[in-house]
């Protein structure tokens, strides 16, 4: 890596990132420059992303972890710490879809488990990392939502688990934004090629959707311009 990249000397965490638009993401950071923290449940395909960044000329650390349970956060927080003084991107991607169902009809133990993946897992991230976030010279917090933030039957659970997360995620650009260099980004990726999309829409051709590098793509433009806290991308085809 050369200095001449628009990421060089920065470090960036991922959630989610052993698949899909994690993935894609860590690796386009990698190759912008940055050292990117991959974190999973999926020790396989961190590895896997580590490799792929590797082999492109980039470095990156596997963190392999459970956002559900509740201490590993913590312990991460100490790891990287340990190691770096500041983080300058924090990538909140690491979600789960739950079932499709009316209001009425929502698996109550089901529901607790999305909303502590969806919204109390990034709020814990950023208490953990607030301090690191702080430090950075230029940090950004991105978040990364759906379009059906807007309500459509069906999708209840899912759209108030990121609707709280942009709520959760703005709040917390607008109290830094005058007392820090931290800026919060909220990025829908729209119809994306993934095994999420594809539990969501069985009967959709894959190939007529867009791959995830174009989302990751879209995300390392942002962070690497001069982007206002609290802009909102939606990315599309």
């Amino acid at each position: 890596m050369t200095d001449t990249l628009p990421l060089s000397g920065k470090l960036a965490l991922v959630t989610g990132a052993s698949r899909g638009i994690g993935a894609a993401t860590a690796e386009a950071l990698g190759r912008a420059g940055a050292h990117v923290v991959l974190t999973g449940r999926t020790t396989g395909g961190l590895e896997e992303v580590e490799e792929r960044i590797h082999g492109a000329g980039g470095s990156a650390t596997i963190a392999p972890l459970d956002l559900i349970d509740g201490e590993s956060i913590g312990r991460l927080a100490q790891a990287i710490g340990g190691r770096w003084d500041a983080l300058d991107i924090l990538v909140l991607n690491a979600a789960t879809l739950g079932a499709l169902a009316a209001v009425p009809a929502i698996d109550a133990k089901e529901f607790a488990r999305m909303l502590t993946l969806n919204i109390v897992a990034p709020q814990a991230l950023i208490a953990a990392f607030d301090g690191m976030l702080r430090a950075s010279g230029d940090a950004r917090v991105v978040a990364v939502t759906s379009s059906v933030v807007v309500p459509r039957a069906y999708w209840g659970a899912y759209g108030a688990s990121k609707a709280a997360l942009e709520t959760l995620v703005g709040a917390y650009g607008e109290e830094m934004k005058n007392i820090s260099a931290i800026r919060t980004h909220i990025v829908d990726p729209g119809a994306t090629r993934t095994a999420m999309r594809a539990r969501a829409f069985p009967g959709e051709d894959p190939a007529t959707l867009k791959g995830p590098e174009v989302v990751a793509d879209a995300i390392v433009g942002m962070v690497a311009a001069d982007t206002p806290t609290g802009y909102r991308m939606r990315v599309d085809g």
